[in-house]
């Protein structure tokens, strides 16, 4: 993976996408044409369409969503700020709102990203180090699994879990920053967790229903914890969600901390997933 693309910022970074063939004034493009130059699916765009935030200017005579070259420009301007971490109401907002100054928020934005990219650049010779002992065959002990997870955490739920995903760009990315990080480092992130499952436990018991802006800022802790360790994007995350409701051994796990919050937590991660244009019911390791 090239350190200055992270691969969470692949959709909109697609040679296609930084390449959009330009349009004439009078051009038009169809929804399936627009998916395919900007690298989101075509559900993605009728998702924005019915929430108001990407509405084509015009239709076919039969009806049909039709692109100008203004809609176009409005789509990346929706996953630049979607990228950034932004909600589809606030995207709305910003792109809508004449008193906003865009450029201002996009440069401070851009600072932001800029940092990613060096502690990314800083991780490179991290992963250097790691590749050698990888090549060995060296993996995560059971010690450092119980630093990173917990001390409920069982060896063999790794095991089931590098069936699942050992092939994956992530889970090598996970494998190399877990093992790359310190002792503390490894107990400072199991601390995290565990805390945030103590709060998501109560968030429960407390009535919190999944799609709510509190459900969604739990949900959003979860994905950039686990982001410590891979690049983790919503349709990942609902993947993770599945896979803590569906396994009885994930659900064990979180029942010993709330009966039922793996389910819970899976619907928040979901109802998360659809304010950022993720269809859970057809989310993929992507």
């Amino acid at each position: 993976m090239d350190v200055n693309t992270p691969a969470s910022m692949t959709p909109w970074l697609r040679p296609v996408a930084q390449d959009p063939v330009p349009l004439s004034v009078d051009e038009h493009l169809t929804v399936g044409e627009v998916a395919s130059m900007v690298g989101v699916s075509v559900r993605t765009l009728h998702h924005w369409d019915n929430v108001g935030l990407m509405r084509p200017e015009s239709r076919t005579t039969s009806g049909y969503r039709a692109y100008s070259a203004a809609d176009v420009a409005r789509v990346h301007r929706v996953l630049v700020y979607q990228e950034l971490g932004f909600g589809l109401t606030q995207i709305a907002a910003i792109l809508d709102d004449p008193t906003v100054d865009e450029s201002a928020q996009l440069r401070e934005q851009r600072g932001l990203l800029e940092d990613r990219i060096r502690r990314l650049r800083q991780m490179a010779d991290a992963i250097d180090r790691v590749l050698d002992s990888q090549a060995a065959g060296i993996r995560l002990t059971a010690q450092q699994q119980a630093e990173i997870f917990g001390s409920g955490w069982r060896e063999d739920w790794a095991d089931a879990a590098r069936q699942r995903w050992g092939e994956s760009d992530e889970w090598l990315q996970f494998e190399r920053n877990a093992m790359s990080s310190s002792e503390s480092d490894r107990k400072r992130m199991q601390e995290q967790g565990e805390a945030l499952y103590a709060e998501m436990a109560e968030a429960k018991r407390s009535g919190v229903e999944p799609g709510t802006e509190s459900a969604n800022l739990l949900a959003e802790q979860h994905r950039m914890m686990v982001s410590q360790l891979f690049d983790c994007t919503h349709s990942m995350q609902v993947c993770l969600g599945r896979t803590y409701a569906g396994d009885e051994r994930f659900s064990a796990f979180f029942a010993e901390r709330e009966p039922g919050l793996a389910a819970w937590l899976a619907e928040v991660i979901n109802a998360n997933a659809r304010r950022h244009g993720v269809d859970p019911d057809n989310a993929a390791w992507e």
